[in-house]
């Protein structure tokens, strides 16, 4: 017979839990369930749901991830529930207008990617891997209407994504209404005793309380997470708007995407991404700001960290003296990548986007009349200049402070 869990304080517990939420709805119904939890040696169960609607995650999607690890680490029930079935509904949470709907097959390819780097965090041995759609989809008519009729259609319009829609005259599908009656259903099969999530989800969880008391069970708590601003410092970190740190990036580049960040966003990232205690942080803000520690030191500290996570130790490091190689001593860095092209005349504002050093023709445009566009180590300053390549001959381009690459012609 496997012995009773020995967890740690409850207070100690709450500590590590609180770090970085937004809210715990409520707090002392998680410490009557910790204080439940530890007399007993039960875990809690501790519910996570996401679609797969995209095959990458980024930082911005760690940092509720990293909560989930928390609880797990504290030796709780990690439940990581993969949206099977909702992510062919489309989450309306944070949408100003209808998402339009995944193939099963884009689910399924999603959602094996998306637990290779889930894995990255969570310990498999340890996690509960669910699918919704395993109870979703056998749901008769019967059984939806008789969900439906646990909850008012006004309560779900109070949403403010959907009032906001409604008073701008804006459309809201049928299907967008039962979404959180979906998530909330959830909550309910796998009598999750804490559901966690993002601040834009905090309706769909707090649902999920209303429903679970429906069905005859304890109301979980619901703790959302702050959204991750991304590298802009502005905006929601977003694969879509260019402001994110994909976690399957090289370290390379996730060193260098980090190191953009501002000085003020740092400490929000090891708020979010770092398992640094407050005092720890507390106390590297001072040194900053006294003057003790360099912001550039600081926030190479917590991009050595970050990456450390998903990549190791060393290919940390190594990214480390590279962004010191290339940033700080401006030199080139060790291995450049090489783009084959073919003799002939090249317009440079075109052959930067064709090799893939820039997004645009404007994004090149503007490096340019920045001085930040060089060739073999010297700025270009012709908006329109020409290059006639020849046979054998390569050339190394820079863009920006950390882009290199090798022109060879073939």
């Amino acid at each position: 017979m496997t012995a009773p869990h020995k967890f740690r304080s409850v207070d100690e517990q709450l500590t590590a839990l609180r770090k970085g939420s937004a809210e715990i709805i409520r707090e002392e119904e998680l410490r009557a369930k910790l204080e439940r939890s530890r007399a007993s040696g039960k875990p809690l169960r501790i519910k996570l749901g996401v679609d797969p609607t995209a095959p990458d995650l980024h930082l911005g999607h760690t940092v509720v991830l990293r909560k989930l690890k928390h609880f797990q680490d504290e030796g709780h029930t990690a439940i990581f529930l993969i949206g099977g079935f909702t992510a062919l509904v489309g989450d309306p949470s944070g949408q100003s207008e209808t998402r339009p709907p995944l193939t099963p097959q884009q689910v399924q390819a999603n959602a094996k990617t998306y637990l290779d780097q889930v894995f990255k965090l969570l310990d498999p041995e340890k996690t509960e891997v669910r699918n919704n759609a395993d109870w979703l989809d056998p749901l008769t008519n019967q059984e939806i209407v008789r969900l439906c009729a646990k909850y008012r259609v006004a309560r779900l319009l109070e949403r403010e994504d959907f009032r906001s829609r409604l008073q701008k005259q804006e459309p809201i599908a049928v299907h967008e209404l039962l979404y959180p009656l979906y998530q909330a259903y959830d909550s309910v099969v796998l009598k999750a005793d804490v559901e966690l999530g993002a601040t834009e989800q905090k309706f769909n969880l707090l649902m999920g309380r209303d429903i679970q008391r429906e069905y005859g069970q304890e109301s979980q708590v619901a703790l959302t997470m702050p959204i991750l601003v991304g590298t802009d410092g502005q905006r929601k970190m977003s694969k879509s708007l260019g402001n994110y740190v994909g976690i399957t990036e090289s370290p390379t580049e996730m060193f260098g995407k980090l190191m953009s960040i501002s000085d003020e966003l740092m400490w929000s990232y090891y708020d979010l991404l770092t398992d640094f205690a407050p005092p720890v942080i507390v106390r590297i803000k001072e040194e900053v700001r006294t003057g003790v520690l360099h912001p550039m030191d600081a926030k190479m500290q917590l991009a050595h960290y970050i990456i450390a996570g998903f990549h190791g130790e060393d290919a940390a490091r190594k990214a480390s003296d590279e962004f010191n190689k290339v940033v700080r001593e401006k030199q080139t860095p060790n291995e450049i990548p090489t783009f084959p092209v073919s003799a002939g005349t090249y317009k440079l504002l075109g052959l930067l986007v064709q090799a893939g050093l820039v997004s645009s023709r404007t994004e090149a445009e503007r490096l340019i009349r920045w001085g930040s566009v060089e060739i073999e180590g010297q700025a270009v300053d012709q908006m329109n200049k020409t290059l006639i390549l020849q046979k054998g001959e390569s050339l190394l381009l820079k863009a920006g402070k950390r882009k290199f690459l090798r022109v060879v012609v073939e």
